[in-house]
């Protein structure tokens, strides 16, 4: 997702395909965030792969039928959460709605519905127990 510039849209990045959305920044409004860095932040992370090491530093005990979120993507919210200045995890309830991070995290069904596809702070807060 490397960002690339196009010739007939001077104020426009394209940063590429994310299951088959383009993913474009402007100045014309519509979804804002200020927190688009993020993008780039979880590109690298996938590339060294540190919340997927984390991750595997977890047991996962819940039902699998009752899984929204993998243990790597809740730890990877957190952990962007964090980095972005949200140190509180209850910040994570308007996180929630922020479109940067859901690009961050692949979750992009929130472009078709009205829900929320990051996990609140209810979700994020829950016990884990270390491997």
């Amino acid at each position: 997702m490397t960002p690339s510039f196009q010739d007939s849209i001077s104020n426009q990045l394209e940063f590429g395909r994310i299951k088959g959305r383009k993913v474009i920044a402007n100045f014309e409004g519509g979804r804002i965030t200020s927190d688009a860095g993020i993008v780039w932040l979880a590109e690298l992370d996938k590339k060294l792969r540190i919340t997927a090491k984390f991750a595997e530093c977890f047991q996962d005990h819940r039902h699998s039928s009752y899984v929204n979120y993998s243990l790597h993507q809740l730890l990877a919210q957190r952990v962007y959460g964090i980095v972005l200045g949200y140190e509180d995890v209850n910040d994570h309830d308007k996180l929630r709605h922020d479109t940067a991070l859901a690009i961050a995290l692949e979750k992009l069904n929130f472009m078709d519905s009205t829900e929320t596809v990051l996990a609140g702070k209810s979700t994020l807060n829950r016990r884990l127990v270390l491997s």
